[in-house]
């Protein structure tokens, strides 16, 4: 965790914005401020080993530090919150806030650094700091009082004769009563500091700290490696310094920007494990860099990169004389290899393409025949920085399949065909095993042709008439331009049928659909369908079809009249016809009428 950095307030041991206030021998040892508009009274007898700033620039300067360092430590996310009694407590690097808002100190606090001399302890109050005259903060460990920091929503109090460690940053005011002790700095924003003969003690001015970056990407042999380090004095950039970059194979120099950071290029000859080190000087910083190092930086070099080309699995089938969609990958150890040329070679012609900014190149390839075969990549891309001219991928293996064929296949006939009454047909048209969508198909064996378009199911439906009784076919022959099959003149096996003479007087009566609100349960669309039996004849059970399905039956009344309200399907409202069919007298009737839609629909 970094300090808290206070830029110019570093080196006052006491800033004020209204007052500083003294009495009896109190020494400051650093600097001593107010501002804008305030008073120091008090010194002597006091003394200050450093200088008064009084209402100057350089201490409105301070107070700007100031102000900003109090942010930097109120944002920061709590590590803990603790009692508000801090004292025969022991904590370790961290931020601390507590339940109730304040701090208070009564007995020892002992702040432990772990053995990290830059471990950094900050303390957040929503109002008040008070410690009593047992109050004491305790450093082990290499815990530093330069790290510690008191943010103090309100004001502070310290006890007589109580010790404290660490900079105490006060959004109001601080009293510090007699014989106080202060390892740190007493810096108050928004009004006065009281002291009575205390000690206080800046911490030491001078921590210069180096820290390389962690370097971004891989680290190549023979590449130059981009390297950069941040330079800081107590917390602060330092601008203008000299660091100097070891570990390749020559050192490299670089100056610290704003932001106190440097940065050069290193190459590194051998593959393996390395590290970068930074070396400073930074003459007039305010802190003793000159020749300060960082900790080494360990990184991992690896060797030269190589090129590598992968062709892509091949999506959907691989299909005599069509064309297939191939794609290979092209890295350059691990990137993307943009604008390479790649030819895929393995069918009738190779191809070439350009790969894109994923390093993908795509182009089509034709295969004339049936069979296992492979697909290969190889690939030129100058300038990518890998030698990838002339570097083949593995093959691919694939197998190529036969022209997809087209099927088409006539459905059974529901219920008797009769002389003279139409009777519903359909057919099944598949490419490859899949629906033929808007196909034509011609059903032929009834007195006249019939034609009809395949719907989403791959299904035609049609309606045929048969003049004379006895055995008879239907063949369906398709028409279906577009489908990636070859079904133009495709005819189906004939379906045998028996066609039975006209007997038993059964007719049906025009019937149209609707649908079937309010709500479409059980089905989307309802008709009510009739047939009569002449002569009237009660009892006859008569069976309804719909698009060659049976839809229900119904009896006949006393007058030869039966009725079914039946419930019909989004493909069977398609139909135009429907058909009604009994037994009469021991011979098979049936009759066909029309259906259409309702008119309103609903």
């Amino acid at each position: 965790m970094a300090t808290v950095p206070l830029g110019t307030a570093a080196t006052y041991g006491v800033l004020a914005n209204t007052a500083i206030t003294n009495t009896g021998p109190t020494v400051v040892a650093g600097d001593l401020g107010v501002s804008p508009a305030g008073a120091v009274t008090g010194f002597p007898p006091g003394t200050v080993t450093g200088t008064i700033h009084l209402n100057d620039a350089a201490a409105a300067q301070a107070q700007t530090d100031l102000l900003n360092g109090y942010a930097n430590a109120l944002v920061r996310p709590v590590t803990a919150t603790v009692a508000t009694e801090l004292g025969g407590t022991t904590l370790t690097p961290g931020v601390y806030n507590s339940l109730s808002g304040t701090f208070s100190l009564n007995g020892t606090l002992t702040l432990d650094a772990q053995g990290d001399p830059n471990a950094v302890f900050v303390f957040k109050t929503i109002t008040t700091l008070i410690t009593g005259a047992t109050g004491n903060v305790n450093l082990i460990n290499q815990a530093q009082s330069s790290n510690v920091f008191w943010q103090v929503g309100s004001s502070a109090t310290l006890g007589a004769g109580s010790t404290i460690r660490g900079s105490i940053l006060a959004f109001t005011s601080i009293t510090a009563t007699t014989g106080a002790i202060v390892d740190g700095r007493l810096l108050a924003i928004g009004a006065a500091v009281t002291l009575d003969s205390n000690a206080v003690t800046v911490p030491s001015l001078s921590t210069c700290s180096v820290v390389v970056q962690p370097v971004a990407g891989p680290v190549v042999v023979g590449q130059p490696t981009s390297v950069s380090a941040v330079v800081t004095c107590n917390g602060l950039p330092v601008v203008g310094g000299s660091v100097t970059f070891t570990g390749g194979a020559v050192p490299v120099t670089a100056t610290t920007n704003a932001a106190g950071i440097a940065t050069g290029s290193l190459t590194f000859n051998t593959a393996g494990p390395a590290t970068i080190t930074a070396t400073v000087t930074a003459a007039g910083s305010g802190c003793a860099c000159t020749g300060v190092v960082s900790a080494p930086l360990p990184i991992t070099v690896t060797p030269q990169p190589s090129c590598l080309v992968v062709v892509q699995p091949v999506s959907g089938p691989v299909v005599v004389g069509q064309p297939t969609s191939v794609s290979a990958v092209v890295t350059c150890n691990g990137l993307p290899v943009v604008g390479g040329s790649v030819t895929f070679t393995g069918g009738a012609v190779p191809v070439t393409a350009t790969t894109n900014a994923a390093g993908i190149a795509t182009g089509s390839l034709t295969f004339n025949t049936a069979g296992p075969a492979t697909i290969t990549a190889t690939v030129t891309a100058a300038g990518s920085g890998c030698a990838c001219t002339g570097v083949v991928s593995a093959p691919l293996p694939i197998t190529v399949t036969p022209q997809p064929s087209c099927l088409v296949v006539v459905q059974p006939v529901s219920g008797p065909v009769v002389v003279g009454q139409p009777t519903p047909v359909s057919a099944v048209v598949t490419c490859n095993g899949l629906p033929v969508v808007g196909g034509s198909v011609t059903f032929t064996g009834g007195a006249v042709p019939v034609t009809a378009t395949t719907n989403a199911a791959g299904v035609a439906t049609g309606s045929l008439t048969f003049n004379t009784a006895g055995p008879a076919t239907i063949t369906a022959t398709v028409t279906a331009a577009g489908t990636a099959c070859a079904c133009t003149g495709v005819a189906s096996a004939p379906l045998p049928i028996t066609v039975t003479p006209a007997t038993g007087p059964l007719s049906a009566a025009p019937a149209c659909w609707h649908v079937n609100l309010p709500f479409p349960i059980p089905s989307l669309f309802a008709a009510t369908l009739t047939a009569a039996v002449t002569p009237a004849q009660a009892g006859v059970t008569v069976t309804f079809f719909v698009s060659g399905l049976p839809v229900g039956t119904a009896v006949t009344n006393a007058n030869g009249i039966a009725t079914l309200n039946a419930g019909l399907s989004i493909l069977q409202i398609s139909a135009s016809s429907y058909t009604a069919t009994a037994t009469v007298g021991g011979v098979p009737v049936q009759a066909t009428n029309t259906l259409r839609p309702c008119f309103p629909p609903a």
